[in-house]
């Protein structure tokens, strides 16, 4: 049966000339063993809630999974998908993508990515198990990691969380190969990870990776383990390849005709390509088809539940909104401010918002890279979560912003969970290789990243977020969220719930900001992405300012100065780029208007603006790092000030 993997990986990677076939020759013995006897799952319904789930961390070895898929029998991956191996609009891709391939649990390629989302969805596992018993959710979460994926430094923030909240029902099985792209992992690495998982408080242990019964014993400990377990597999790269097994040689290339001749005479394999006996066959499928029954006692014990709470699990792992109460509490949030208008930061605008949201959405788990009391994301009512009471909504995830990034993905994906959590928005840089692919793979996940500009004052540039708009902007599907005031500030947050298929970076100050939106408006003026916050009175206007986040207020100081000089200005705020750009072309062009003169003012760069404001157009911001100082006078020293907008709207008049 492991064999049947090793022929299709080799036939595969040789059709498409290229490919990494040794990895999967080599975890052969492994995904068998895991798949024909622990693994619970049901290739007739690969979204069952209840499934356990399985992440090839190490994405590059994806013809792995692709065998195992049609091996266990998913309906849509034929023989042909996987001749069509690395194909344009096949479902072999290069590297295994969600939402793409059926019965894939998540988009991995990146090393390190897919452990630190398992976390998340070994989390999102005790958590709902807490809150919907035992009889509903019981899973394992089991990952195939490489030696490349724990030298990755997200690697360490992943189990380092694990550990410390004893995500039992976690395991990692680690392809212990020895062997990386460059040659013997000795070059480069010496680590013992036995003792690190150890020391990170996981069960591990080393075993033969080709010995079925090895395997299949630590796979039993395992799943009586009390803490997360490691079991490093020792085995041969490339299984069976008479020459290239145990080099580097068959890590990434295919392995030619000549070698899998020999190699399919060495492993007794006489079947030709992409061809697997009746007898092995057979016996792929029963191990696919042992799952049917644990699913179909579920959906009993699912349709035996209270009425309300199977409703209640339903609409979670659909990803709905409670359709009354999602409503209801972001008016209610409106109303107050509409009766008591707020001079505050927009990242107490957030938590403001939360202790309404988070009561209507109970799927909401906030969280903090070790920063709770600066991102505001823990409300009142939250208790914290833990080894001993998985059923908190708050999770204290230390110093790791990559890992917490990532673990959200994975809780995601997992499904019944809306995971958001915050950093201050420097430390996008950290979390960027995941949020990208929150967004590749369409993931609801929330980035609540305060300190938003040189607006934080005194720590400085370090720590003054001045590209990080733009670059998180340039990622495709992730839409940016810079609100104005407490108004904006739920209706972002609304925005970002709602957007189901895709992540989203709320972009919040510290700093204190007039109220600018006033009285009661149950339209979401945020959702068109910009908007007219303060028309021209008297005629046309001459000049359009553009304005986000905390220099919305500039721009309005800077009409008045313009009112002053008998300059028709009006002012636009503009929340969410993504939102506007992605506007039919007359709704874009109405809300940007025909006037003489644009000005953009942002305490960020120029990039990305000019799609609004056009080439022409002129921008008040920054063009290099911050300083520190506090945060007034840094605005005064940067020429970010209604003054300044105002003289560069007259200036550019005067040339136009």
């Amino acid at each position: 049966m492991a064999n049947a993997i090793r022929a299709l990986a080799m036939d595969a990677v040789e059709q498409a000339k290229a490919g990494h076939p040794g990895l999967p020759m080599g975890a052969a013995d492994i995904a068998t063993v895991l798949f024909t006897r622990f693994l619970k799952f049901d290739p007739a319904d690969p979204a069952w809630p209840d499934r356990d789930r399985f992440v090839l961390s190490a994405g590059h070895g994806s013809m792995l999974i692709y065998a195992l898929l049609h091996l266990t029998g998913y309906e849509k991956m034929t023989i042909g998908e996987i001749k069509r191996f690395r194909q344009l609009g096949s479902l072999t891709p290069g590297h295994p993508e969600y939402d793409h391939t059926p019965g894939i649990e998540t988009t991995t390629g990146p090393l390190g990515q897919g452990i630190a989302n398992a976390v998340g969805m070994a989390i999102a596992e005790r958590h709902l198990a807490a809150i919907f018993g035992g009889d509903i959710v019981d899973h394992f979460t089991y990952v195939l990691a490489s030696d490349g994926d724990l030298m990755e430094g997200i690697s360490q923030e992943a189990i380092a969380l694990a550990g410390h909240l004893r995500l039992k029902k976690l395991v990692v099985l680690f392809d212990d190969n020895g062997i990386s792209i460059d040659g013997p992992l000795a070059l480069a690495d010496s680590v013992d990870q036995i003792k690190r998982f150890d020391a990170a408080g996981w069960a591990a242990t080393r075993i033969d990776g080709h010995d079925p019964a090895a395997i299949a014993a630590a796979l039993e400990a395992a799943k009586k383990s009390d803490r997360p377990s490691l079991i490093a597999c020792r085995t041969t790269i490339g299984f069976g390849a008479p020459t290239k097994a145990g080099t580097e040689k068959c890590h990434g290339s295919p392995l030619g005709a000549e070698e899998i001749a020999a190699a399919r005479q060495k492993l007794g394999w006489t079947a030709p390509a992409f061809e697997i006996p009746g007898a092995i066959r057979t016996q792929w499928r029963s191990a696919g088809e042992r799952g049917q029954p644990l699913r179909l006692a579920w959906e009993a014990r699912l349709a035996a539940l209270d009425p309300a709470k199977r409703a209640e699990f339903a609409r979670r792992t659909q990803g709905a909104l409670p359709a009354d109460k999602f409503p209801a509490a972001v008016r209610t949030v409106k109303q107050k401010l509409a009766e008591a208008p707020k001079e505050i930061a927009t990242r107490a605008a957030s938590e403001f918002a939360l202790e309404a949201l988070t009561v209507a959405l109970p799927e909401m788990i906030g969280g903090s890279a070790d920063l709770t009391g600066s991102n505001n994301t823990r409300t009142k009512a939250m208790k914290a979560m833990s080894a001993a009471d998985y059923s908190g909504r708050f999770i204290h995830y230390g110093v790791r912003e990559h890992g917490m990034a990532a673990a959200m993905n994975g809780m995601a994906l997992h499904g019944g969970i809306i995971p958001y959590s915050g950093t201050f928005l420097v430390f996008s840089d950290y979390c960027r290789p995941a949020i990208r692919l929150a967004a590749l793979m369409g993931r609801r996940v929330i980035h609540v990243m305060t300190h938003d500009s040189i607006g934080l004052g005194e720590d400085g540039p370090t720590h003054q977020p001045v590209e990080h708009l733009a670059a998180l902007r340039a990622i495709p599907n992730l839409k940016v969220f810079r609100p104005c005031d407490a108004v904006e500030t739920i209706e972002c947050w609304q925005l970002a719930l709602e957007n189901a298929k895709g992540p989203s970076v709320l972009a919040l100050t510290r700093q204190n900001l007039p109220q600018l939106r006033r009285g009661l408006d149950d339209a979401n003026r945020c959702a068109r992405g910009a908007y007219e916050l303060i028309a021209a009175e008297g005629g046309a206007p001459a000049v359009s300012l553009f304005a986000t986040g905390s220099e919305v207020a500039i721009a309005v100081a800077a009409q008045k100065l313009l009112a002053a000089r008998k300059i028709l200005a009006r002012v636009v705020s503009v929340p969410c780029f993504e939102l506007l750009l992605a506007a039919p072309e007359a709704e874009r062009a109405a809300i940007i208007g025909k006037a003489k003169v644009n000005v953009a003012v942002e305490a960020g760069i120029r990039q990305g603006w000019d799609e609004i404001i056009g080439s022409s157009g002129t921008f008040v911001g920054m063009t290099g790092f911050g300083a520190s100082a506090p945060y007034k006078e840094l605005y005064q020293h940067f020429g970010i000030t209604p003054e300044k907008v105002a003289e560069a709207a007259l200036a550019r008049l005067e040339r136009s």
